[in-house]
């Protein structure tokens, strides 16, 4: 990692415990440099691929590699936002066009999840029942929202509704159309500490928010993916399981400046955009309006002085008055409007972000995540029950340590109960790895 940043990650990914192959991909790009930082930030993505045989290993590959490449070139002519939303757009266009050219690739789609996280803060743009969370305190949030049928009825249906819906039907992905529609949220104020998650929904839909929360708020980013990695295959993990875990340092907190510009968030025109002119006809309209208000208005009497003589006539005084009304009327329309567009310089004629506002609804959901005994006791005892199954050596060895989690949850000692828990973890999964290597190998 470059000395410049203070920020750690981790990252990993499972075939699970019933799939043949993994269709998750992942990336991660890094700044090299503090400039690149401020240029590109720091891109993580996360994809779930969906298709018979390779299709979807395909799909979310290819997601993985187009979505990257295509964001550090948008960069150039496009602000952050409008980079990441494009990179996506043009990703699913290669998809797509990939599954419309063969058989056995036809109709592959995969989720996609992008966070990024730049000098003014985080933004993610999203497709997908894959999940961005953000940890905070003792809290997890929910940046995203589920493109899935069990999301929209519950949130839309009546209560319960969402139960009897299949949790794996999801409404939008890239891939099977020519076009797709990325949601985009943010920019969202990083503080030093926020861990952020991205996840597909191998590890969501069996590991609970709060508990993601609890072991990627109180372990290390590397220890957090394996940590919860390994939760997933406690319970099962009956989908591939895909995690990166990012904890922002000092240097990554979101820093802003009045000077900043709004973000752009159509195409930019090809004029230099750093060329600052003020707005100067709607200055002229106002200045001419106040100068011939003020004429008229001396028309009118209105503005006679005590040694003048009198008043002109009623009907040059009501046709000054009219004049009058109608010259400070422009005076206010081009004021108004040079002040607006100051305040949107840059726009290259389109719509802007301005400095303070960002996009989307997020968080839709949030959770208290603060460590508690009912917590780590749901999580301990999840191993328990998976090391029945186990050889004896290995399930001995899984039950000790998870009566030493309990031992530090019953003293209260959250912090080893925690590094315990993490163990009984890390030790069931390298037995699951034990029985691949087992599996695999010829008779």
């Amino acid at each position: 990692m470059a000395a410049e940043h203070t920020l750690e990650y981790g990252e990993l990914s499972d075939v699970g415990r019933r799939r043949a192959s993994n269709q998750d991909s992942k990336a991660v790009v890094e700044p090299w440099s503090r400039d690149q930082f401020r240029r590109h930030g720091w891109l993580f993505l996360v994809a779930d691929g969906m298709g018979a045989h390779a299709a979807g290993a395909t799909a979310s590959s290819l997601a993985a590699e187009r979505v990257p490449q295509e964001y550090v070139q948008r960069l150039v002519s496009c602000s952050p936002p409008l980079a990441l939303q494009s990179s996506i757009e043009r990703a699913n266009a290669t998809i797509y066009a990939q599954g419309s050219s063969a058989d056995d690739l036809r109709g592959m789609g995969t989720t996609c999840t992008v966070l990024v996280v730049v000098a003014r803060g985080a933004l993610v743009g999203h497709v997908g029942d894959s999940r961005c969370y953000r940890i905070r305190r003792g809290r997890i949030e929910q940046l995203t929202r589920d493109h899935s049928l069990a999301w929209e009825v519950e949130a839309q249906g009546p209560p319960g509704m969402e139960e009897a819906i299949p949790k794996n039907i999801i409404t939008r992905s890239m891939g099977p159309h020519p076009e797709v529609r990325v949601d985009v949220e943010g920019p969202l104020p990083v503080e030093e500490e926020d861990v952020f998650v991205l996840c597909s929904d191998g590890l969501s839909g069996q590991v609970a928010d709060e508990e993601i929360g609890l072991l990627a708020g109180n372990l290390a980013p590397q220890e957090a993916t394996a940590a919860l990695v390994g939760l997933a295959l406690v319970r099962g993990a009956p989908d591939n399981v895909t995690v990166i875990v990012a904890r922002a340092g000092r240097k990554e907190v979101s820093q802003a400046s009045p000077d900043d510009e709004p973000w752009p968030l159509t195409e930019t025109r090809s004029e230099p955009a750093a060329r600052r002119t003020l707005p100067w006809p709607w200055l002229v309209m106002a200045g001419v309006g106040f100068l011939t208000g003020l004429v008229s208005l001396s028309f009118t009497g209105l503005l006679r002085t005590e040694g003048e003589s009198s008043a002109p006539d009623s009907l040059a005084r009501a046709v000054a008055l009219v004049s009058a009304i109608a010259s400070l009327a422009a005076f206010v329309v081009g004021l108004a409007a040079a002040i607006f567009s100051a305040l949107n310089k840059g726009a290259g004629g389109g719509a802007v972000l301005p400095l303070g506002q960002r996009l989307g609804e997020g968080p839709y959901r949030a959770y208290d995540c603060a460590v508690t005994e009912p917590l780590l006791e749901g999580i301990v005892a999840s191993v328990e029950t998976a090391a029945d199954g186990l050889p004896d050596e290995t399930r001995v060895r899984l039950l000790e340590a998870v009566a030493k989690a309990r031992v530090a949850i019953r003293s209260r000692d959250f912090s080893a109960a925690i590094t315990a828990a993490a163990a009984a973890i890390g030790g069931y999964r390298v037995a699951v790895e034990a029985a691949r290597r087992d599996d695999a190998t010829p008779a």
